[in-house]
């Protein structure tokens, strides 16, 4: 089962005078003073993630900051860590030897940045935008004369967490006649879908859709859900895109229904493994479209400033002994 994602937790407790707060983000010294604003009883040490050491923790009562997961696991006093990812699938592996410490994900940050990747990759490959950029490096005026449209169609949306709802919502916007999300479990239908279904009526949906987008989390109930039996359920000639987990589709059996010309394109900002091996097949495949894992990170300022800022509700939340935000369990 995956990590699940909850609004809030049980509380983990308050801060007291001269708890030291690590943060490994490349903050500048506006968010150094917003966030020492959020906890000012709190001393705050700052030291880029990636050079954060055991030894650097021994006191820390929260880190703010994808720290290693082991060191988390092993710092005595950590209350709790709160990750600049959405994802924490290791960390909730860690926590399983460790569980003194709670989780929080940064849940609501990157819905603008890798929904937009996600549109962006769809008007690549149904415009031959790609095709377009290697002509006019050869400087080959040429048409590619096929084009399908967003307009009218149908689109499935294959997790409909907070980027999956964003996507659908842009998606409707340009013209998508029918919207179907589709999650883990029942629940009240969002407005940003016309129909929702969960994952156990995925079957009946597949071939009705026209793209096909994939924003899942990382787990075993996820692993490989695109398996070689769900990719030829898929309408010939359909769109397949994936930002969520890369083994969540079965690499394999991807490259053989593409070679097979089932599908007319696939855009994976995920793959299995990661990174991509320089001699998979997958590289030279005409209707695919690969980009390095690159739809969220801190490539757009408004995904750093809003994990900033639920870093800072949740130093407040724990200031004042009250339930973190996005608190990640293990259920």
């Amino acid at each position: 089962m995956p990590a699940s994602t909850t609004a809030t937790s049980a509380s983990t407790g308050s801060a007291t005078a001269g708890d030291r707060v690590l943060v490994g983000l490349p903050v500048s010294e506006r968010h150094r003073k917003f966030l020492e604003s959020c906890a000012p009883e709190c001393e705050f040490i700052y030291k880029p993630k990636e050079l954060v050491v055991d030894s650097d923790l021994e006191d820390v009562s929260v880190v703010i900051g994808n720290i290693r997961p082991t060191a988390a696991a092993a710092a005595p006093a950590l209350q709790w860590i709160q990750l600049n990812s959405a994802g924490a699938d290791e960390y909730v592996a860690a926590r399983r030897a460790a569980d003194h410490w709670q989780i929080c994900c940064a849940r609501g940050a990157y819905s603008i940045a890798v929904s937009e990747h996600m549109i962006g990759m769809l008007f690549d490959m149904i415009r031959h935008f790609g095709e377009y950029h290697r002509k006019q490096a050869e400087h080959i005026w040429e048409a590619n004369t096929h084009i399908v449209s967003i307009e009218g169609s149908t689109v499935l949306v294959l997790g409909l967490g907070d980027i999956g709802s964003s996507f659908a919502r842009k998606i409707k916007g340009l013209g998508a006649a029918a919207v179907i999300g589709v999650r883990r479990n029942c629940g009240p239908k969002p407005d940003c879908v016309d129909e929702v279904c969960t994952t156990d009526e995925l079957d009946s949906v597949l071939g009705r859709a026209d793209f096909v987008a994939m924003v899942l989390p990382g787990g075993e109930e996820t692993r490989g859900i695109m398996d070689e039996r769900r990719l030829r359920m898929m309408k010939k000639g359909s769109y397949l895109v994936n930002v969520g987990r890369g083994n969540a589709v079965d690499s394999v059996a991807l490259k053989k229904v593409l070679s097979e010309g089932l599908l007319a394109g696939v855009g994976l900002d995920v793959t299995d493994p990661e990174p991509l091996p320089a001699d998979d097949p997958l590289w030279d495949m005409e209707n695919v479209f690969i980009t390095p894992h690159v739809a969220g990170q801190f490539y757009l300022d408004e995904t750093f400033e809003r994990i900033v800022r639920i870093a800072g509700r949740n130093l407040r939340h724990w200031t004042s002994g009250e339930p973190l935000e996005n608190a990640v369990g293990l259920y």
